[in-house]
């Protein structure tokens, strides 16, 4: 459920914000508002000793900024763009909608460290069945020999596909085709970043691969559900 909304008149911390939007946002990171500070999206006043305070207004105006990234897809140039009409008065800032619960990335690092035993406990599989994926080149255990919260979540796919009889093995063409997707994401993006630093920039690019691999994964969806489709037409 969404927090109340600031009072008229009152403002709020960063931290106040996050706490507030995080609810319904829930990879909502203070970095992230900075971002959106630094695109222009949102410009909160400052005390004398440079902290931010955000008003009613500016945590509306970052709810609307969030649901139409993760709700809508929209780009954070096409959302600057409806930002600057309502402030020259062509609409108002609309109470947000709640985040859809379609797919969305999230391309900031995971947090999850697994140990082998722990993966073994979070994934409900037996050590036959994680060797199996792991063998598939589904998965593999990163730097440090631990597994991260995408191992967790492949693992669990793979293990539900089993039910319908497909084995590790005959996931191997996905991976391949990741594999492609994620190149061609880095040579649009990562690649011609490499000179930015920062904080900022590192957003900007996850940002911006987020947009492009959301619109990757909507694509492969709507080829699979065609190809089905024709292939069961009667």
């Amino acid at each position: 459920m969404s927090a109340p909304a600031p009072a008229e008149g009152s403002h709020l911390s960063i931290g106040e914000v996050l706490n507030r939007l995080r609810p319904d946002f829930p990879d909502l990171t203070i970095s992230k508002i900075r971002f959106y500070e630094a695109a222009g999206l949102v410009e909160p006043a400052r005390t004398p000793g440079g902290y931010r305070k955000f008003s009613a207004q500016d945590v509306e105006r970052l709810r609307y900024v969030l649901t139409a990234k993760h709700a809508h897809y929209l780009p954070l140039r096409v959302i600057k763009d409806q930002l600057e009409a309502i402030d020259r008065g062509n609409g108002e800032l609309a109470e947000a909608a709640l985040p859809d619960t379609g797919l969305r990335f999230d391309l900031t690092p995971s947090e999850v460290r697994l140990t082998r035993e722990q993966m073994l406990e979070e994934t409900g599989l037996d050590a036959e069945q994680l060797a199996a994926i792991e063998e598939s080149g589904l998965l593999h255990r990163r730097r440090g020999g631990y597994y991260d919260g995408d191992d967790v979540s492949i693992a669990r796919i793979v293990a539900e596909l089993g039910r319908y009889g497909l084995e590790p093995r005959h996931l191997r063409s996905f991976k391949g085709a990741a594999d492609r997707e994620v190149g061609l994401v880095e040579q649009l993006v990562v690649q011609p970043n490499t000179r930015r630093r920062g904080s900022a920039g590192l957003e900007r690019s996850r940002d911006t691969a987020a947009e492009i691999a959301t619109r990757l994964a909507r694509l492969h969806a709507a080829l699979l559900q065609a190809g089905l489709r024709h292939t069961l037409s009667p």
